[in-house]
This record gives structure tokens, sequence and C-alpha cells, in this order.
């Protein structure tokens, strides 16, 4: 219970510093402290008329975020709904032009540049283009110090990660469902294929960013 103090009070003097420099780049930026906090204040920028989509993301399903959507009947493009591959391909496209969008990131530098990684780019192309509002929900575990870091982080860590949770589901065949450990492999199973840096926010404060006072995802 100490250590957990002391966590808490580091991460409230680094997230104010963050904040503000997310804001510096022309994002929306809020800090709350814990899951239930970041489904209010997602629900607060969420309207009853909006077309909600969301990305896979581990962050957004441990707020409770997608099942209150669901169980509150908004008007939900929910892939996970899909009877065949083709089917939930439509509905990813369809996601680009929604009115909120929702995913995690694979890493935040302290500066406030966003880093992620994609397979099909469903999830980048969103955040950087399409949906009128983007909502990224991020814990304190993906803060990085610097850009490089918050690379490494997304490749080295988060990209072997999510490989091993999807295989769980689907068998992939790259080294990091095996060893953990990224090979920078060109696999067809990669999902690696699309690096994006979000250095600015553009459309100014489009882009609304969660910072959880909590450790989500990977």
């Amino acid at each position: 219970m100490i250590q957990s103090k002391f966590i808490t009070k580091r991460n409230d003097i680094l997230a104010e510093k963050l904040i503000n420099n997310l804001k510096k780049r022309f994002f929306d930026a809020y800090y709350v402290q814990n899951k239930e906090d970041a489904l209010k204040k997602a629900v607060e920028i969420i309207q009853n008329t909006d077309v909600v989509a969301w990305g896979g993301s581990s962050s957004v399903v441990e707020t409770g975020l997608i099942d209150y959507l669901i169980k509150n009947k908004y008007n939900v493009i929910n892939r996970d709904t899909a009877k065949n591959p083709e089917e939930r391909l439509e509905l990813l496209r369809k996601s680009l032009l929604s009115d909120v969008y929702l995913m995690g990131t694979n890493a935040l530098s302290k500066d406030g540049q966003l880093v992620n990684i994609d397979c099909i780019g469903n999830r980048t192309a969103a955040l950087m283009f399409g949906p009128k509002k983007v909502i990224v929900i991020a814990g304190m575990n993906k803060i990085s110090n610097d850009l490089d870091e918050a690379i490494n982080r997304a490749r080295k860590f988060a990209a072997p990660v999510n490989m091993q949770r999807i295989s769980e589901k689907n068998t992939r065949e790259t080294p990091c469902c095996k060893t953990g450990e990224c090979f920078d492999c060109l696999s067809k199973d990669s999902i690696c294929s699309h690096i994006v840096v979000t250095r600015l926010c553009n459309p100014q404060y489009r882009i609304k960013i969660i910072l959880v006072n909590d450790n989500l995802g990977f």
C-alpha cells in the first residue's frame, strides 16, 4: 500500500506535465485516477446520437466502455458481430466514417507524441483521418521517456504481446509468437505493417486522450 501511494504521487506529477505537453500539440487531454473515471469521462464525450466504432484495444475493453455502449443501446459498429471475414472488413471500412472512434495507444512519449503499430491499418487510419472524434484511452504504463523509447516500446514489447494475444484465437506464424521478442520479421502474419507517430493533432482537438492512473493494456 505504501508503494502504491508513492506510485500514485509520481504518476500525478508526471501526468500534469504530460497533459500540458499534449495540449501544446493541440490534443484534448484529461487525467483520471482509475478505470471507472475513464469510463465516465468517455461517456461525457460521446453523444447519444453518435455512431461509435473501435479498434482492437485491451485498454478500452478493460474500462468497460464497450460493454456499456452495447448495454445502453448506443449506435455502434461492432466488428465482432461479423459472420465472416468479408463482412468484418466491410465493418472496418464503415468505422472510418463513424462519429467517434475508440482506441488505445501502443506508447506515448513524455513530450506528447503517440506511437501506434497496426496490421492492415484500420486503427491507424482512423486515428489519422475519418471519424469526427477519436478517443484514446491510455494507462500510465504506456508512458515512455522520449520518442525513440516510445517506438521501441511499441515494437519490442507491445507488438509481441499483442501477437501472442491474437494468436490465442487465430494461430499466427511469427517469431514473436514463439519467443515474445521482436525479430523485425517479414512474416505474412506480422502486425507491424504500419508504424505511425502522431506528433500533432490536426484538426485541432479532434483526438481526445484520457490518461488513466492505472496499468491498462499492453
